[in-house]
């Protein structure tokens, strides 16, 4: 059941002339949560946003907030609070008239300006930088104040349209944990748009994963990568990229070029259940663990070349034609090697190779799984408290 303050697309679409940038877009965002708009440059995330926060029109269908369809509504009463990648702040103003510019527009009292103007700034530690223009500040600052003067309005949707891009590593990674803290306080709705994975992965409670206008995925980020639901999704979360491997189901084996695969009957079951015969086997790099030689019920190659990742190596071989990378702490081989291993069924996806979707999850995956693994998934699916200062808990995905 949707409650009031939740975001629903109805079958929405939004073209520019003759291009379809949205197609068909059913998505329901709960109120209060972390939501991720993900997706490769111009996928349509910036733009689904635009159009949440009232800067882009729809072309057919509804958007639906507050209870009803917001079409028609303009952006200054959404109630949203938006913060853009370039920061957009007034140069001619100081840190406290950029935060406050909002709020006494607004008219709100003076008092409360004050109170709400102490409290981001202790948020985002600017107390020392509040009459100082832009220009007299760093890049990791100028994008702290634009956070706050999103912040300050406590307006019940928060849009993020790529916030961090223009930080170093350092400097996003404690953006990340700021930004987390702040919805623990606020509790806002929260809804990121960003091409980094990695931002998605620990930012977000779901992440809707968008390809071409088109949402390809909308789940927990743990299932986003344990249980991608289509070969899209399987290859762009996760650095290496999953291993797609084209494959034949003929007498009961799963035949991946000259190398052939029994599989337990719990996949079994499901590729008979598809009624195809075509498929796509995905392997993270992480789940192949290579050894010299050739094995029963294995797939192999010849190595490549290997790369050095310091803590991991980068082990390439060719696979029936195909490049295939295994990471792993071992080297089985030098280049033009032969290597094989046995893939863990527990961690290998199976698509269609005509639709390219997923033929399901065996139901034996999640009640085989060990306590410490069913942990795990819980901490990625729903966050974990982490102490972070003497008085600050704030929950984060690993």
């Amino acid at each position: 059941m949707a409650n009031k303050k939740d975001i629903i697309f109805k079958n929405v679409e939004k073209t520019f002339g003759k291009t379809k940038v949205i197609e068909h877009l059913d998505l329901h965002i709960r109120e209060g949560e972390r939501l991720i708009l993900l997706g490769p440059s111009g996928c349509g995330k910036s733009t689904t946003l635009r159009m949440i926060a009232g800067l882009e029109t729809i072309s057919s269908g509804e958007l639906v907030m507050e209870g009803k369809c917001v079409n028609d509504v303009p952006a200054g009463k959404r109630g949203v609070s938006m913060v853009f990648q370039n920061y957009a702040l007034y140069p001619h103003m100081t840190v406290r008239d950029n935060i406050c510019y909002a709020l006494k527009a607004h008219k709100e009292e003076k008092e409360e300006i004050e109170k709400r103007l102490q409290m981001v700034l202790k948020i985002f530690g600017l107390e020392t930088y509040v009459n100082r223009k832009p220009k007299e500040l760093s890049g990791g600052q100028r994008q702290r104040v634009a956070l706050a003067r999103a912040l300050v309005k406590r307006s019940p949707y928060l849009l993020l349209d790529e916030p961090l891009s223009n930080l170093d590593a350092q400097l996003r990674l404690q953006a990340r944990k700021e930004l987390v803290k702040v919805h623990q306080y606020y509790h806002q709705t929260f809804i990121y748009v960003t091409h980094d994975q990695v931002e998605a992965m620990t930012l977000g409670n779901r992440i809707a994963l968008m390809r071409e206008g088109k949402l390809m995925m909308l789940d927990t980020p743990y299932n986003v990568y344990h249980r991608p639901a289509n070969v899209f999704t399987a290859k762009f979360i996760g650095s290496p990229a999953t291993n797609i491997i084209s494959a034949v189901w003929k007498n009961g084996l799963l035949h991946c070029g000259k190398y052939s695969l029994k599989l337990p009957d719990m996949w079994e079951k499901l590729i008979i259940a598809s009624k195809e015969t075509e498929f796509y086997l995905g392997i993270r790099p992480e789940h192949i663990h290579l050894h010299a030689g050739l094995s029963d019920n294995s797939l192999g190659g010849e190595v490549d070349y290997i790369e050095d990742y310091g803590n991991k190596m980068g082990i390439y071989f060719r696979m029936n034609g195909e490049e295939i990378i295994s990471v792993d702490n071992t080297i089985p081989g030098s280049s033009g090697s032969s290597v094989s291993f046995t893939p863990d069924f527990r961690h290998i996806y199976i698509f269609e190779k005509k639709s390219e979707n997923s033929i399901g999850y065996p139901p034996e995956l999640d009640i085989n799984i060990s306590a410490q693994e069913k942990m795990m998934r819980d901490i990625l699916s729903q966050g974990s408290q982490v102490k972070m200062g003497q008085d600050e808990v704030i929950h984060v995905h690993r």
